[in-house]
């Protein structure tokens, strides 16, 4: 008779699971078919798109950890032995994949209202700008929402575990102290997330903006709440902290408009021929399809070191165009130099002194050394040197001076 038992007991445990697995196929079957009816809509409504592509798993998991639910619900009695920790997860499970559904709705709404607000007027340059400020927006509004649902899943989650109400109480109880000590602990990222709030809402920058930062030129790639990703022109990702753009000084060459200028400088000869410079530079410009026509002049802006300093001011509708152009610029100028003025090509001059020619000056004439000079020495090359020589070589040079002296200044012949 026990042997009969159990036999009926397994069997019964055995159609009961195969009565939830038959429901949880069902459900996932309903779900294939709501995504094949979805896509033979698809099309139709932009809304009925991003449903197909958003919420497809969510939905699909979802409708089988409900008809599981149901399912054991009306298989198993409530008396059983492991329908309390059954029932326990397959409610966590229901909480899990609603947090998840809800928050691929979020993401569906996120894709309509940037596709609804993000239209921009006429002019490209205008669309593509306030695009990117409604796109930077409500991409951090959807983080937020997203984060918040998952919290609150979370929140529910553990409301369901018994435990959770005593460990409230006592967190509730020193409430005082650890809101302190979470204050401070947290400081630096609470601070980051209000920066990147901040960043989002203000304007400052937005997703695509051309900037420069920490001497790096690159384009936002990505704003979250705590972080900005930069990506640079070589491909590198440079990972700021929210708060450097709220602090730090930074360049951003797209805030109101794509358009730039750039300069090309070179160091040329003094024969450079510059109206025909000018005449070159127009027609690389125009023969160039990254010139917008705006702006294209030469200046010599200075003369120094025996060179000439010519810079060219061109302009580009954006930033990437601008660095090709100014490139182009620059290389045609350099190979139009050297094909068609090599003499106006930089160079260094040396130049011998002539000798000066002796006649020109007095000491070198033939007859200045058959000249004598009473002051060419003191003591010698003379006779009048001489004789001071004797008379301040002696014994007596003393009074043999001042005898000198005397008959020197009566007779000064």
């Amino acid at each position: 008779m026990l042997r009969a038992f159990s036999l009926d007991h397994a069997t019964h445990v055995a159609l009961n699971l195969a009565w939830v697995a038959a429901a949880a196929v069902v459900a996932y079957a309903a779900g294939l078919a709501l995504s094949w009816v979805l896509q033979r809509v698809k099309g139709r409504s932009p809304v009925i798109d991003d449903l197909d592509v958003l919420t497809r798993r969510p939905v699909r998991a979802t409708l089988v950890v409900i008809a599981t639910t149901t399912a054991v619900h009306h298989t198993t009695a409530s008396s059983s032995q492991f329908r309390g920790w059954l029932d326990h997860a397959l409610l966590i499970a229901v909480m899990a994949t609603n947090t998840w559904l809800v928050a691929s709705l979020v993401f569906v709404a996120e894709r309509r209202a940037i596709a609804r607000f993000a239209r921009g007027d006429t002019d490209i340059a205008d669309a593509d700008r306030h695009r990117r400020k409604i796109r930077t927006q409500i991409t951090m509004l959807r983080r937020l929402v997203v984060a918040v649902v998952v919290v609150f899943g979370l929140a529910a989650v553990l409301e369901t575990f018994p435990a959770f109400n005593s460990i409230g109480k006592t967190l509730f109880a020193s409430a005082g102290v650890l809101s302190v000590v979470a204050g401070l602990a947290a400081q630096t990222s609470l601070g980051a997330v209000f920066a990147g709030i901040q960043i989002a809402f203000s304007d400052a920058i937005r997703v695509g903006d051309v900037v420069v930062v920490e001497n790096e030129w690159g384009r936002i790639e990505e704003i979250t709440l705590t972080y900005v990703v930069v990506h640079l022109w070589d491909e590198r990702r440079l990972v700021l902290p929210c708060t450097y753009f709220t602090k730090t000084p930074y360049q951003n060459w797209t805030r109101n408009a794509t358009a730039l200028l750039g300069t090309v400088e070179l160091d040329v000869d003094f024969t450079v021929a510059l109206n025909a410079m000018r005449s070159e530079l127009d027609r690389l410009l125009r023969s160039d399809g990254l010139w917008d026509g705006r702006v294209g002049v030469l200046q010599v802006t200075d003369a120094v070191d025996g060179y000439v300093r010519v810079r060219m001011l061109v302009s580009a509708p954006n930033a990437g165009d601008l660095f090709d152009l100014r490139c182009n610029v620059r290389e045609g100028m350099v190979t139009w130099l050297q094909r068609t003025k090599p003499a106006a090509l930089p160079r260094q001059r040396i130049e011998r002194a002539e000798p000066q020619r002796a006649a020109d000056h007095p000491d070198t004439r033939p007859d200045a050394a058959a000249e004598p000079r009473a002051d060419s020495a003191l003591f010698n090359g003379s006779p009048g040197a001489e004789e001071r020589g004797r008379a301040f070589s002696g014994p007596e040079a003393e009074d043999r001076l001042e005898d000198w002296e005397f008959a020197r200044v009566r007779n000064p012949r």
